[in-house]
């Protein structure tokens, strides 16, 4: 059968409509997202977990300046063995740092030794900037180059993003305590986990050459009623294994006042450890990174793990709190008021804590060998505090 010109373009044009017939009757697909993604979309914080490790005295002045300049490593050298400590298991690390540091100021170490008067070179906060997250200034040797000197080591922290809290004059009260956005851990509903901030209070006081007035101690009911609350005191007799009545009638007060741990620093010795009202009070850790060399009682420490835990997966009150942690790491922040405008609650808040050994002999900073350890636990009475914590603390 012939076909004329026109008839095979009729026949074109008839299946090209049937066509477009076709697809036009055809129900069109429509977009839908998936059941992961609307998971993670309406999935919500379900818990939060601080892993965090505190140290006592840190000095990088004086011998320890020396030794680290006669190194190859120069200014990482106090922490070439913190490695060993296993940074990658704690959300944070947090220490007394025990000096100002200010540029351009240089005095021989025999100088620095005859005054005690101190000074941390400006140039290793870089190096400690990649272990330490937070600092106390809390301490007797903060003010030794004057409020200028303070000034400019909160200048150079900030430089290094290194928060810090506490102040070497134990009377300015609106520096008793410093809300801190500490990193966390926070778990999903969706088992999704996320690197955070959660307001904590971290409190410090230099006691040194005068106890702390009541009014800075009370200070600590303005956090205690709304967020975990930690204080580092700088203070009581040097080179003793024990505190003295005095410290003991202090840090009973801080933990009267809402505290709910206490971690302390100055005797450059490890003293015994207490659970007052079912909480723990460490006296002192100890010297961390530090110079002094003569016997064991001052080249070994006491580090602190301390794992807070919160569950809130009913309400939406944890994430609330996650979302201002992040504007609380900048110090002297608006966060406790943002918290009462906000009209956030007190999370429930478990504390699990560890002691680890730290030894600073043959000039440098490393873990307590085994029988180390076992008489830093036996000098802290470790396992009778923590027989004697109550619920919600306890030993790891």
């Amino acid at each position: 059968m012939s076909w004329t010109i026109g008839a095979v373009g009729a026949a074109v044009l008839l299946g090209l409509f049937g066509v477009y017939i076709y697809t036009a009757v055809q129900p069109q697909k429509i977009s839908v997202p998936s059941v992961q993604t609307q998971q993670q979309k309406t999935a919500s914080p379900v818990s939060v977990t601080a892993r965090t490790l505190f140290f006592g005295d840190m000095y990088w002045g004086r011998y320890m300046n020396e030794w680290s300049m006669a190194s190859l490593l120069k200014t990482a050298y106090p922490f070439s063995r913190l490695n060993e400590f296993d940074r990658d298991e704690y959300d944070a690390w947090i220490a007394n740092l025990e000096c100002p540091t200010v540029a351009g100021f240089s005095q021989s170490s025999a100088q620095e030794d005859a005054t005690l008067s101190f000074n941390c070179s400006p140039s290793y906060l870089p190096e400690a900037a990649k272990w330490f997250t937070i600092v106390s200034l809390a301490n007797n040797h903060t003010d030794n180059r004057g409020a200028a000197g303070f000034a400019e080591t909160r200048q150079h922290l900030d430089e290094n993003g290194i928060q810090y809290f506490g102040h070497y004059d134990p009377a300015v009260v609106d520096d008793a305590c410093e809300v801190v956005g500490l990193p966390v851990t926070a778990t999903y509903s969706d088992a999704t986990t996320k690197r955070q901030n959660l307001p904590v209070a971290l409190c410090a006081y230099n006691g040194v050459f005068k106890i702390p007035p009541a009014a800075s101690i009370d200070a600590i009911r303005n956090y205690a009623a709304l967020m975990p609350v930690i204080v580092m005191p700088h203070m009581g007799v040097e080179y003793q294994p024990a505190p003295d009545a005095l410290r003991i009638a202090t840090y009973h007060a801080m933990i009267d006042a809402g505290a709910d741990i206490i971690l302390g620093g100055h005797p450059h010795w490890i003293q015994t450890t207490e659970a007052y009202k079912g909480k723990l009070i460490v006296y002192s850790m100890g010297n961390f990174i530090f110079d002094q060399q003569a016997n064991k009682e001052v080249t070994r420490s006491a580090a602190i793990k301390v794992v807070i835990n919160t569950t809130d997966a009913s309400s939406d009150m944890l994430r609330q709190w996650l979302a201002i942690g992040d504007d609380c790491t900048i110090f002297h922040d608006s966060c406790l008021d943002t918290i009462h405008a906000q009209h956030l609650s007190k999370l429930p808040f478990e504390y699990r804590f560890d002691a680890i050994g730290t030894n600073s002999a043959n000039k440098i900073t490393k873990p307590a060998t085994a029988a180390e350890q076992a008489e830093i636990l036996q000098r802290l009475q470790w396992l009778k505090t923590m027989n004697q914590l109550q619920a919600p603390q306890g030993g790891l």
